[in-house]
């Protein structure tokens, strides 16, 4: 089975790259910017008809939610635009589409996790901009799963991880907002689930939406505490509201997922965040 990865550089493109070694059932091409312009449709029409892949896993997305606000034309270009023709061309061409989407779908106003049938309502150029991101697939009549995530970090990349602790170690005293919750994710842990289900979405003859993330739930200000802990880094950190960190975007107060669902249909066990997390510093310090 041919596999596809757009975004194949970023964090979730990264994890999945360094997993694949373990999957020798399956043929990876893993392209990025640098290989192709996803925007530009005639180019990536003819890529994936002559790749030919059974599964296209879509990680390519315009992931700088401040930035977003003044830059609206280009993330709806990428979280927009190229999910719905990709989903065009994996419908022409018979390809399952894996999508990644984002908890920012929500307003984060709820008083328990969300599921995926509960009313979405983005509150920034970012979450409009994926939620319009899955309306397009779906418009397109494909099949496969999105799969919506948050709060992700790796070893790869910039993530709230790698800031903390190099911020920790650079000025000795943070402030962190402490009313804002949710789940981590490891990409490590949802590269692995992806792989972990290819055999079941090739299967698929329609889409359908998932939540993944890691178990537990923690505010921004917890999760720092346990990095720098983790870490081993000495480092003070002030916990601050919201109102007193000003952001150019709105973030959900709580984005809390129920991934009742992705475990039930794929029997498929998801790891607590500090385990994860203790796992990437692990991981993050053998490679300094």
């Amino acid at each position: 089975m041919k596999i596809l990865v757009t975004g194949g550089d970023g964090q979730l493109g990264s994890s999945l790259k360094k997993l694949a070694g373990d999957y020798p059932e399956y043929v990876f091409k893993f392209i990025d910017l640098k290989d192709l312009d996803l925007t530009d449709f005639p180019k990536v029409y003819s890529f994936i008809e002559a790749f030919r892949p059974e599964i296209l896993v879509n990680c390519a997305a315009y992931t700088a939610v401040d930035k977003a606000e003044s830059d609206p034309d280009a993330a709806m270009s990428v979280n927009a635009d190229v999910p719905g023709d990709l989903a065009k061309i994996c419908r022409e061409t018979g390809t399952r589409l894996i999508h990644l989407s984002t908890d920012y779908v929500f307003d984060g106003k709820s008083y328990r996790p969300y599921l995926e049938t509960d009313p979405v309502n983005p509150d920034s150029v970012y979450a409009r901009t994926k939620l319009e991101g899955e309306n397009r697939i779906l418009e397109q009549s494909v099949s496969g799963i999105i799969i919506r995530t948050a709060w992700l970090y790796s070893e790869y990349g910039q993530n709230f991880v790698k800031t903390i602790r190099k911020k920790g170690e650079e000025l000795g005293k943070l402030r962190v907002v402490y009313d804002q919750t949710g789940s981590p994710t490891y990409a490590g842990d949802l590269a692995r689930a992806i792989l972990e289900i290819l055999p079941e979405v090739i299967n698929f003859q329609t889409m359908e939406l998932f939540h993944y993330t890691n178990e537990g739930v923690i505010s921004w200000y917890d999760f720092a505490k346990a990095i720098l802990e983790l870490s081993g880094i000495s480092c003070t950190v002030e916990p601050v509201g919201t109102r007193a960190y000003p952001t150019p975007a709105t973030r959900p107060p709580y984005s809390v997922l129920d991934k009742t669902k992705i475990k039930e249909r794929f029997d498929i066990s998801i790891p607590y965040w500090k385990d994860s997390l203790k796992e990437c510093i692990a991981n993050l310090n053998a490679s300094r």
